[in-house]
């Protein structure tokens, strides 16, 4: 897939989506829930992040569809929203973790 052949509105989409992931705590949040899917108060426990600042990344990440919400009683669990965005945070894990060791 050429640049050409993405349209210029998913150019746009795509560049946000990178904004978005270009912030620490919501890709830490992103890989806190790789494993299975996880409330508000183990994300918060897990990462040492308040619960205000957790509930405000999980709304920003849920907007660009990188994480989905599933309610269950009186929690949401967050996970993944596809595995084309796991694959990606795999992936780019893997490609960082290559460079450093080739370097």
């Amino acid at each position: 897939m050429s640049e050409s052949d993405i349209p210029a509105h998913n150019l746009t989409v795509l560049a946000e989506t990178f904004r978005l992931l270009g912030e620490p705590n919501r890709l830490r949040i992103l890989f806190c829930c790789l494993q299975r899917p996880k409330s508000v108060g183990e994300i918060v426990d897990e990462l040492e992040l308040s619960q205000t600042l957790v509930s405000h990344h999980l709304r920003l990440l849920r907007g660009a569809r990188l994480v989905k919400g599933q309610r269950k009683a009186k929690q949401v669990f967050y996970d993944i929203d596809d595995r084309h965005v796991s694959d990606m945070l795999i992936d780019m894990a893997t490609h960082i973790d290559e460079e450093h060791h080739d370097h």
